[in-house]
């Protein structure tokens, strides 16, 4: 849930992966981990992904 929420938000920017990655500061491998379920952010990451996709940090990890 977490990554398709937070891929659906992504694209709804229309933002790339690399594109939110380096917004984020982090690796575009260590973000698609985090889109395909293999890695969670830290609440830290989690907010700052909140802010960059315009989203509640609750948007992220519950369905919409």
């Amino acid at each position: 849930m977490l990554g398709n929420n937070i891929k659906e938000l992504r694209e709804d920017l229309s933002l790339s992966q690399k594109d939110l990655a380096r917004k984020l500061k982090i690796s575009e491998y260590y973000m698609n981990k985090i889109e395909n379920g293999k890695e969670n952010p830290s609440v830290r990451l989690a907010i700052r992904m909140a802010h960059i996709l315009n989203c509640r940090v609750e948007d992220l990890f519950f369905e919409n």
